[in-house]
C-alpha cells in the first residue's frame, strides 16, 4: 500500500512538472494566480469519469503527436548526409590549400569551391536552425494542455487519481520517450549547429588567404617579377630539377584528384548525355544500313559521322567540358586540350592532306611541350629560354603552316582572327619574357595556343552538330519513302547561323578564362545587368530585359526550325506533303511561340498589375489601328486549327491559284503555276470563297479533245484510248476514264476523254496521254488530231 501511494505522488509530481514546465522557456505565457482551482472551483465542477477518461485521452494524443513531429524525417538524414559530404569537400581542399600551389588557375577554382562550400553552410545552418524552431513549436503544445480544466481537476483530487491510475501510468510512459527523443534530437541539431558555425569560419579564413594569394599573384603579373632575360645567370642541378618536378606533379595531381571528386556529378551527367548521343545517332546510322542508304551520306558532304561516331562524340563531350569547367585546374585543362587535339588527329586522318596533318602533329608537339613546362618546370632560364624556343617556332607556325589548316576547315572566317591573336599573344609573351614580367609571358603563351586549337576544334564542332541534323532529316525522309536528296548546302548555311553565335561565345569564354579575366568581366556585366533602373513606377534590370529578347529569340528559332527534325524541308515534292504532319508541325510553333512569350514575359519579371496596364493600352491600339493584324494573327490560329487548306493544297482564291507553300500566324504563301509567290494575310482566306482541289484528295479530272478519221467504229476507237490510257502510269487507273463522243460522220469522230490523274502533274500527264494516242491511232493506220 505504501509502495503504490508512493508511484502515485511521483506521478502526480511528474505530470505537475510536465503540464507547468512550459512555463520556464515560454515567453508569452502568464503566471498562474494562486486561486486557480480552488475549492469553489471544483465544488461547481460538473465533470463526469468521461469527461476525464477524454480529458487524459487528449494529454496522451498531444504528447504521441509531439512524439512524432520531434522524430526525424528522411530529409533531415539527406541534410546530415549533405553535411558530411560538405565537410569532406572542406577537408579536401584545406589540405590542398597547405601545399601553397601558387598556380593562379588553381587558386581561382579554390575561391569558387570555397564560395559554394560557404553558400552550402548557410543553407545547411538555416535549415537545423528551422528544425529547432520546430522542436520549440513542439514543446509549445503542452502549455494548451493548462487550459484543460478537467485534466486539472483529475490531477488535484487524489481520489481520482487512484481512480485513473492505469491510465496515468500510460501518459507518464509516453511522456518520457516523448522527453527523452526531443532532447536526442535537440542535442544532435546544437551539435550540427557548433560545427557549421565553426566551417563557416574555416571557409572565411581559407577565402581570406586564397584572395591575398590571387592579389598578390595580380600585382606579380603585372610588375617585374625576375631579372632582365640577358641578367639572369641561375644554374639548377639535375637532381634538383627532377625533385621540383616530383614536387609539383604531386601537387598538381592532388588538386586534379579533388577537383574529380568535386565535379565528378557534373561529369557523369555529360557522359550520360554523350552516351545518348551516341546512341541516338548510331540508331539512324542504323536504319541507313539496313536499307541500303548509307553510302548517300558522301552526297550530303558528311566527313566526320560516315567513318566512326566514338570521336565525334569524344569531340563535343571535350568541347563542353572545356567550356563548363572554366574555373578547373590547370593540369585538368590542359589535359582536356591535349586530349581534345589528339582526338581531332584521329578524326583528321582520312580527311585531311599529308601536309595539314604533319602541321596538326607539329601544334600538338609544341602545345605538349609547352604545358610541361608551365606546369612542372619550375621558373628560371631554362625555362624562359625554352618558352622564347617555342613562341618563336609559334610565330613561324602562324605565319606559314596554319594556312594549310585553315583550307581544311569548315569555318574559315574566324580562323583569319584566331591566327592574329595566336600571332599577337606569341609575339608579347616574348617581350615580356625578356622583361622579367614571366608570369604573364606564360600565360600569353598558353592562351594563344588554346585559342588556335580551340578554334579548331569548335569548327569541327560545328560541323558534327550540322551532320547529326541533317542525318536526322535524310533518315526521317527515307522512313517516309523520300528518296530524293534535298539541298543540304543552302540548308546548312540557314541552320549554321544560330551556332555561330554560340560558337563564338564559348570561344571567347574560353579565351577570357584562360588570360583570367573572365571572373572579373563576368562580375562587371552582371553588376551592370542586375542594377534597379527605374522609370515611373516601374523597376526593372537590364538582365530581365535581356534574358526577355533571348527567349524571343530563342522561339522564334525553334519554331523556324523545328520542321527539319520531322524531315521538312523548304523545296519539297508537291506529292511527298504530308498534310497530317503538316497540321502537328503548325501546330507546335503555335505552342512554341506562345510558350516562349509566355516564359519571356515571365523572365522579365513584369508585375501582373503592369502587364494589366500594357495589355489595356494594347487594346486601345488593336482598337485604333492593328485590329487587321489581329485579324490576321485569329485567322491563322483559325486556319490551323479548321484545317480548310493545309501546306501542299491547290487552292484557287479570287483570281489567283497555285499550291500553299507555307502558313503562317499571320499570312500564308501560294506558289503559282508561273513561279511567283503570293502572300494573302490569312483574314482574306477566310473571309473569301476559296476552291480547294485537294482537299478530299490529289487527283484531278482531266479532258484531252480530239479527232480521228479512218475506217473504224466506235467500239475499237474506244478499245484503242483505253489502252492507250491504261499504259501510262501517271493516270489513277482505279476511277474508269469517260469517252464521250461529241460528232460522228461516216469515216471521222470527235471525242471528248475525261480521266483522272495527280493535280501535281496536270500538264506532264495530258501530254503523255496525247502521244500514246497519237501513237496507238497512227499504228492502226488512222489519223489523229487534236
Amino acid at each position: 500500500m505504501m509502495l503504490l501511494k508512493n508511484k502515485i505522488i511521483c506521478l502526480l509530481s511528474l505530470l505537475t512538472i510536465f503540464l507547468f514546465s512550459p512555463l520556464a522557456y515560454s515567453q508569452s505565457s502568464t503566471p498562474t494566480p494562486k486561486n486557480e482551482g480552488s475549492g469553489k472551483l471544483f465544488e461547481s465542477t460538473s465533470n463526469t469519469d468521461s469527461d476525464y477518461l477524454m480529458a487524459i485521452e487528449k494529454a496522451g494524443e498531444v504528447v504521441q503527436s509531439a512524439y512524432n513531429d520531434a522524430d526525424f524525417e528522411t530529409n533531415t538524414f539527406h541534410l546530415f548526409a549533405e553535411i558530411d559530404r560538405t565537410q569532406h569537400k572542406l577537408d579536401l581542399i584545406l589540405t590542398n590549400l597547405k601545399g601553397a600551389n601558387p598556380n593562379v588557375r588553381n587558386q581561382q577554382m579554390y575561391r569558387i569551391v570555397l564560395q559554394e562550400i560557404r553558400q552550402e553552410l548557410d543553407e545547411q545552418n538555416a535549415a537545423i536552425n528551422l528544425r529547432n524552431k520546430n522542436l520549440d513549436k513542439i514543446k509549445s503544445r503542452f502549455v494548451d494542455l493548462r487550459k484543460d480544466k478537467a485534466l486539472i481537476t483529475l490531477l488535484k483530487d487524489t481520489i481520482l487519481r487512484k481512480q485513473f491510475k492505469n491510465e496515468f501510468l500510460n501518459l507518464k510512459k509516453s511522456y518520457l520517450s516523448t522527453d527523452s527523443l526531443m532532447n536526442h534530437n535537440l542535442e544532435i541539431l546544437n551539435t550540427k549547429n557548433r560545427l557549421t558555425v565553426q566551417r563557416k569560419i574555416a571557409v572565411s579564413s581559407a577565402l581570406l588567404t586564397v584572395e591575398k594569394k590571387l592579389e598578390k599573384s595580380s600585382i606579380s603579373i603585372l610588375g617585374k617579377e625576375y631579372p632582365f632575360l640577358w641578367n639572369t645567370n641561375d644554374t639548377i642541378a639535375k637532381k634538383e630539377i627532377s625533385k621540383n618536378i616530383k614536387g609539383k606533379v604531386a601537387i598538381e595531381n592532388s588538386v586534379v584528384n579533388y577537383y574529380l571528386n568535386y565535379s565528378m556529378s557534373g561529369l557523369i551527367t555529360l557522359a550520360f548525355f554523350m552516351g545518348l548521343l551516341a546512341w541516338y545517332i548510331s540508331r539512324n546510322l542504323k536504319y541507313l544500313k539496313n536499307n541500303n542508304h548509307f553510302d548517300n551520306l558522301s552526297l550530303l558532304n558528311f566527313k566526320y559521322l560516315n567513318s566512326s561516331i566514338i570521336v565525334p562524340i569524344i569531340v563535343i563531350g571535350l568541347n563542353i567540358a572545356i567550356v563548363s569547367n572554366l574555373y578547373a585546374p590547370a593540369l585538368f585543362i590542359e589535359l582536356l586540350q591535349l586530349i581534345l587535339l589528339v582526338a581531332l588527329t584521329i578524326l583528321f586522318k582520312n580527311h585531311w592532306s599529308k601536309e595539314s596533318m604533319r602541321n596538326l602533329f607539329l601544334l600538338v608537339g609544341l602545345f605538349s611541350i609547352l604545358c610541361f613546362l608551365d606546369l612542372f618546370i619550375g621558373i628560371s632560364l631554362f625555362q624562359r629560354c625554352a618558352f622564347i624556343v617555342i613562341n618563336v617556332l609559334g610565330i613561324r607556325y602562324g605565319l606559314v603552316q596554319l594556312k594549310s589548316i585553315k583550307d581544311q576547315l569548315y569555318i574559315k572566317a574566324f580562323f583569319k582572327l584566331a591566327s592574329i591573336i595566336f600571332i599577337t599573344l606569341t609575339i608579347l609573351a616574348i617581350i615580356f619574357n625578356v622583361f622579367g614580367r614571366v608570369s604573364l609571358s606564360n600565360m600569353l603563351s598558353l592562351t594563344a595556343f588554346i585559342a588556335i586549337t580551340q578554334i579548331i576544334a569548335l569548327s569541327v564542332l560545328l560541323k558534327i552538330i550540322l551532320e547529326i541534323i541533317l542525318l536526322q532529316i535524310y533518315t526521317t525522309r527515307i522512313k517516309r519513302g523520300i528518296e530524293t536528296i534535298f539541298d543540304h548546302e543552302s540548308l546548312s548555311d540557314n541552320l549554321k547561323k544560330p551556332f555561330i553565335i554560340v560558337i563564338s561565345y564559348m570561344w571567347l569564354v574560353v579565351i577570357a578564362s584562360n588570360l583570367n579575366i573572365w571572373e572579373s568581366l563576368r562580375t562587371s556585366f552582371k553588376s551592370i545587368l542586375t542594377h534597379p533602373n527605374t522609370i515611373g513606377s516601374i523597376t526593372f534590370t537590364l538582365e530581365n530585359i535581356v534574358l526577355f529578347f533571348i527567349i524571343i529569340w530563342i522561339a522564334h528559332l525553334l519554331q523556324k526550325y523545328v520542321a527539319y527534325f520531322f524531315g521538312e524541308v523548304d523545296e519539297e515534292n508537291e506529292e511527298n506533303v504530308n498534310k497530317r504532319q503538316h497540321s502537328k508541325l503548325l501546330i507546335t510553333r503555335l505552342v512554341v511561340l506562345i510558350g516562349g512569350y509566355l516564359l519571356a514575359v515571365a523572365a522579365s519579371g513584369m508585375p501582373l498589375d503592369k502587364l494589366s496596364i500594357l495589355l489595356g493600352a494594347l487594346g486601345v491600339g488593336v482598337g485604333l489601328g492593328l485590329q487587321n493584324i489581329v485579324s490576321n494573327f485569329v485567322s491563322g490560329i483559325i486556319l490551323i486549327f479548321d484545317k480548310p487548306i493545309q501546306i501542299g493544297d491547290v487552292i484557287e482564291i479570287s483570281s489567283q491559284s497555285g499550291r500553299v507553300k507555307a502558313m503562317g500566324l499571320r499570312t500564308t504563301k501560294i506558289n503559282a503555276p508561273n513561279g511567283a509567290e503570293i502572300i494573302i494575310p490569312n483574314g482574306n482566306l477566310l473571309s473569301q470563297n476559296i476552291t480547294n482541289w485537294t482537299y478530299t484528295d490529289n487527283f484531278k479530272l482531266v479532258e484531252i479533245s480530239f479527232e480521228v478519221i479512218g475506217d473504224i467504229i466506235p467500239e475499237n476507237i474506244n478499245l484503242i484510248v483505253l489502252e492507250a490510257l491504261k499504259s501510262q502510269s501517271l493516270i489513277n487507273d482505279s476511277r474508269t476514264p469517260q469517252i464521250y463522243y461529241t460528232a460522228i460522220s461516216d469515216g471521222n469522230y470527235k471525242l471528248l476523254v475525261k480521266f483522272w490523274c495527280s493535280i501535281y502533274r496536270t500538264e506532264e500527264t495530258i501530254s503523255s496521254a496525247r502521244q500514246a494516242l497519237f501513237s496507238n491511232f497512227k499504228n492502226k493506220g488512222l489519223t489523229f488530231s487534236t
